[in-house]
């Protein structure tokens, strides 16, 4: 028998249950994978919490690393014995044996941990498109990032700084500022104590920015905007203080022509050239020494109602991953 964690309704982090299941073998392009590390990520408290809403009852998390232990018919990529790892595909890594679809798997490069898979594939793969895609950073250009000092914003900083871009991070405490300025961050602002805006401002000499990526939501969103030059790009990609709210598209108009979008890793790799892709640019950043991961908190998966508790708690800085 397996361990997987399963949810039956949506709420706290008490509506999360280890529970013994039957593994059966993978069918056709599917393969069946036993963890050695789990990724943990805020987002996996949306799906919990009825945010983000999955169809219940259901298994939780999109992110872990293993061996492949079967593979299906028409699988050709990977063999069993294979390291794997893998960010997205249907819920349920909280568990330390699964099937799931194949194409979703990539080969693991012999240097790197498969900790550092678990933590770095979901966070490190929307890093990778959001500053190389969703918009191309170029050397010289100054971006804004919210949250620097979590496991995205981290790994953001650091690949940034590689880019040759000015990075400016908002934080919530002087301890986490230090945690961003040691990833990379140029400035940061601790918005609880500051206005963002002004301090924006203040370090562009009035000229704003060409984008700012926003995993907070509600309460930097409007501020946000304010710090974008003419034609500058919104980036939503978290909702850590709730939803953005609605607003008029004329907003855009009045304050200078902006760009918003709402990307998710899903829609960026979408085939599996897309996929392919984005993993070696993110193992090549890795292996280079210009990006490193560093798992800041390991959890046994029996833990896990106390995981979701810490994260919301904002009690972790960087990745974090359980080992079943």
């Amino acid at each position: 028998m397996a361990k997987t964690v399963r949810f039956y309704g949506a709420g706290g982090p008490e509506v999360l249950k280890l529970e013994d299941v039957e593994v059966g073998k993978p069918r056709s392009g599917e393969t069946r994978i036993r963890h050695t590390a789990i990724g943990v990520n805020f987002i996996d408290t949306y799906h919990r919490s009825g945010l983000y809403p999955l169809s219940l009852p259901s298994g939780l998390g999109s992110e872990g690393a293993g061996i492949v232990e079967a593979i299906g018919t028409g699988v050709t990529h990977i063999q069993p014995g294979d390291r794997v790892a893998y960010a997205g595909g249907p819920p349920g890594s909280y568990g330390d044996v699964r099937v799931m679809p194949a194409d979703r798997l990539v080969k693991l490069p012999d240097a790197i941990s498969d900790q550092q898979a678990a933590a770095m594939m979901l966070k490190g793969m929307t890093v990778q498109y959001l500053i190389r895609r969703t918009y191309c950073v170029q050397r010289g250009d100054t971006v804004l990032w919210h949250a620097a000092a979590g496991g995205v914003g981290t790994i953001a900083c650091q690949w940034l700084k590689a880019l040759g871009a000015t990075v400016i991070g908002t934080v919530g405490s002087e301890a986490k500022a230090k945690i961003a300025r040691a990833h990379g961050c140029d400035h940061t602002i601790l918005y609880k104590d500051e206005d963002f805006v002004e301090r924006v401002r203040e370090l562009t000499a009035g000229q704003r920015l060409p984008v700012v990526y926003d995993s907070v939501g509600k309460s930097t969103f409007p501020g946000s905007l304010d710090c974008l030059r003419l034609r500058g790009l919104f980036v939503s990609f978290g909702n850590a203080s709730g939803p953005v709210p609605s607003f008029e598209l004329g907003t855009l108009m009045t304050k200078g022509s902006l760009f918003v979008t709402r990307p998710t890793l899903a829609s960026y790799t979408s085939t599996r050239a897309e996929l392919e892709a984005t993993a070696k640019d993110l193992f090549d950043i890795v292996l280079s020494g210009h990006v490193k991961i560093e798992v800041k908190h390991v959890y046994p998966l029996q833990d896990v109602q106390q995981v979701h508790r810490d994260l919301e708690a904002r009690k972790t800085t960087g990745s974090v991953v359980m080992v079943p």
